[in-house]
């Protein structure tokens, strides 16, 4: 045998790399071993079409392949040459059998003599060949002669005892196994033979359904390679647009901090121009009090400290004003300055009324015809077209709407029982602006205020709950905000956005830019 580590000869097959075995020779001139170039084909049964290993011609349909007889006899010479002449591979190996004939130094067996109970290398298995006398001792595959020794006799096992289902040697069946079924190797090899050959056709359907479930495994497995690649390409894509957000989000920021830095800047130098001339008034008013108090005219002194005290409690009012401005933090007029508060919300699917389809992540409201089958909640609204955020507000925030429909409502609430009863806006726990395309209004305790100015599709909400102050913002399309209407107060819960949808209508809370 031709070992794989080395190039292959004339005689070898390219897919095995060893001596052809029954060689077969395609149109295209190329020899392989039938099993080799069969195994090859079965591989390429999915595709219909089969092609050469080696030069690819490709045929259809697949070719019936048939034994080439002049390569089998070239084949069958060459076997016998290296035979009968001992070459490196001789040597002995672990695992190897030995010749049992080798004196000086053991060389390798190559075949075994059932009759001899011998194994010889390829030197002394010359005479088996070439006398007569060995003619009809049978030769077999290398193997350890022992195993096939009758170790209470010393015989060579040729019989089979079916009762004990061992193979045993001919006194064996005249000694211990007398009287039980018996029968020669041979024929048990034939019987055995003859029950694989029925099993044969079982054993081929098997491997064919595991082939198949095979190809279809890998197939599974290529479809999730393509997926996981699919999903890692969508993650990479996905962080990348999150990384270039975020740095055009921190470039805004700065900027805009840079912007107010300047106002706070410009209005603290005015402030502070004024402090100094409020500072130099009240040392002139010291020194025209120290003068006056100098006086001896008692009328001028009260007329001087009449006028005196006048401008002094003026000078006090301009002090209390310009400490009450510096300590006031103003709200934010252009989009740029409330998108610095701009928080995340999502929809709370516990208050959903059952009209209300929730979608976009629980970002989008829209009524429908058909009643959702909610599960039953405390917090779900049964009355009114309304469904609440998930979480309260505190701080400073801000969000943005687009509604599209008929009419919409936007309210901020406390949480409670009182909504379910009388909606947003009717008790003093509720603001709410009502937007249609007639018009919006202002609702508070029941109590409603026209908005003057028209709304757009698009509104802002911005919440300054320390301050007390909630505005309502509509915001054109190229970005231009227009205040609808602000309110001032003191909150002391934190505030749930809320949202009712009328019929036909719907609302979506927008993602920051």
């Amino acid at each position: 045998m031709a070992e794989s580590c080395k190039e292959p000869g004339p005689l070898s097959c390219p897919i095995c790399l060893d001596i052809l075995k029954t060689p077969v020779t395609l149109l295209c001139g190329h020899s392989y071993c039938m099993d080799c170039v069969r195994c090859y084909w079965d591989q390429e049964d999915h595709k219909g079409v089969y092609s050469c290993p080696q030069c690819r011609h490709t045929f259809l349909p697949r070719p019936v392949l048939n034994k080439n007889t002049v390569l089998t006899d070239l084949v069958g010479k060459m076997t016998e040459t290296m035979e009968a002449s001992p070459h490196e591979n001789d040597a002995v190996n672990p695992g190897d059998v030995e010749c049992d004939f080798c004196t000086v130094k053991k060389f390798k067996a190559v075949k075994s003599c059932l009759v001899c109970l011998a194994s010889y290398c390829v030197t002394h298995l010359q005479p088996h060949y070439e006398s007569a006398a060995f003619k009809k001792h049978k030769l077999v595959e290398v193997t350890c002669v022992q195993e096939k020794i009758c170790s209470k006799h010393d015989k060579l096992l040729e019989v089979y005892c079916r009762s004990d289902d061992q193979c045993i040697c001919l006194l064996c069946v005249m000694d211990e196994h007398k009287g039980h079924n018996t029968v020669s190797a041979a024929a048990e090899r034939k019987e055995r033979q003859k029950h694989f050959e029925k099993r044969k056709p079982s054993f081929h359907q098997g491997i064919q359904e595991k082939e198949k479930k095979l190809r279809q495994l890998r197939q599974k497995v290529k479809e999730l390679q393509s997926f996981a690649n699919a999903a890692v390409y969508e993650n990479e894509r996905a962080y990348n647009e999150m990384v270039q957000l975020a740095g055009n989000r921190r470039c805004a920021v700065k900027e805009m901090i840079k912007v107010q830095e300047k106002a706070a800047a410009s209005r603290a130098e005015a402030l502070e121009e004024r402090l100094e001339r409020e500072i130099s008034e009240l040392r002139k008013r010291e020194d025209d009090l120290r003068q006056l108090s100098l006086t001896e005219d008692h009328i001028h002194f009260l007329q001087a400290s009449s006028v005196l005290k006048n401008t002094m409690e003026n000078l006090r009012k301009a002090i209390d004003d310009i400490s009450e401005a510096i300590q006031t933090d103003p709200d934010p007029k252009t989009r740029q300055e409330f998108c610095l508060y701009f928080c995340l919300l999502t929809l709370d699917p516990n208050t959903a009324f059952e009209n209300l389809l929730l979608s976009e992540g629980n970002s989008r409201v829209t009524w429908i015809r058909k009643a959702q089958k909610y599960p039953y909640h405390p917090d779900r609204f049964t009355k009114y077209d309304q469904v609440l955020g998930s979480e309260g507000l505190s701080g400073v925030c801000y969000f943005e709407v687009e509604w599209r429909g008929t009419r919409v409502e936007l309210a901020m609430c406390y949480k409670g029982a009182e909504l379910e009863e009388s909606g947003f806006g009717f008790t003093d726990r509720s603001w709410c602006i009502s937007l249609s395309s007639s018009g919006c209004t202002f609702w508070h305790e029941g109590i409603k205020t026209t908005v003057s100015k028209p709304c757009s599709s698009n509104v802002g909400v911005y919440l300054n709950h320390k301050a007390g102050i909630l505005s309502f913002n509509s915001l054109s399309d190229s970005g231009q905000m227009s205040l609808l209407h602000r309110v001032q107060t003191n909150f002391s819960q934190p505030l749930y956005p809320g949202f009712m949808v009328s019929k036909g209508a719907s609302l979506r809370i927008l993602s920051p830019k």
